[in-house]
């Protein structure tokens, strides 16, 4: 369930933009203490920034600073199984020879990057969509005072961030897989 001192990023970018606007007072008046505050502000919208994109992955399942739990699409789930066997029979092909093996591993991998990039979208997509309807769901409960769908509409919003730093986390670890030099 979301709380309301959750960080969100839309806090962090309001922190640091007064942060700014602080370092542009202080440097007009000269205040040390006007200078202390503004780097108050911006390491304080840092921190918010920081802690609103954590996101821990624990197999098909994703958990963010909001709390809210998410469960990966079973495209990606699966993609990332085809992967993984792909992998192990080509090498297994390349071991004893078998080009055969090696081939259908290496087809095998690619249709995984493939399923695990429309489930990737897939659940991109709904993170994105249940952010936003949670979002304007959960203004319009607030104007009329249901703090009952005001809290759904939270809980919505919650786990559709958490369901997108998921993908993003599985984006990163890509990315810096493919970095890495191979020796």
């Amino acid at each position: 369930m979301s709380s309301t001192d959750n960080t969100s990023t839309l806090k962090s970018v309001v922190d640091t933009a007064t942060g700014y606007v602080q370092s542009g007072i202080a440097s007009f008046t000269g205040s040390a203490g006007d200078t202390a505050k503004a780097e108050e502000y911006k390491n304080k919208g840092a921190a918010e920034s920081d802690l609103s994109h954590a996101a821990a992955k624990a197999g098909p399942f994703t958990i963010s600073s909001s709390g809210a739990p998410a469960k990966d699409n079973a495209d990606r789930t699966q993609g990332q199984w085809d992967q993984t066997i792909g992998s192990a029979k080509e090498t297994v092909g390349g071991l004893l020879g078998n080009e055969n093996l090696k081939q259908q591993g290496r087809e095998q991998n690619l249709q995984g990057q493939g399923q695990e990039a429309k489930g990737q979208l897939s659940d991109l997509g709904q993170g994105i969509s249940d952010r936003v309807g949670g979002a304007l769901g959960g203004a319009v409960a607030g104007l009329t005072g249901d703090r009952e769908a005001q809290a759904k509409y939270a809980d919505q919003h919650d786990e559709g961030k958490t369901r997108q730093r998921g993908v993003e986390l599985d984006l990163d670890k890509q990315a810096k897989a493919q970095e890495k030099p191979t020796s």
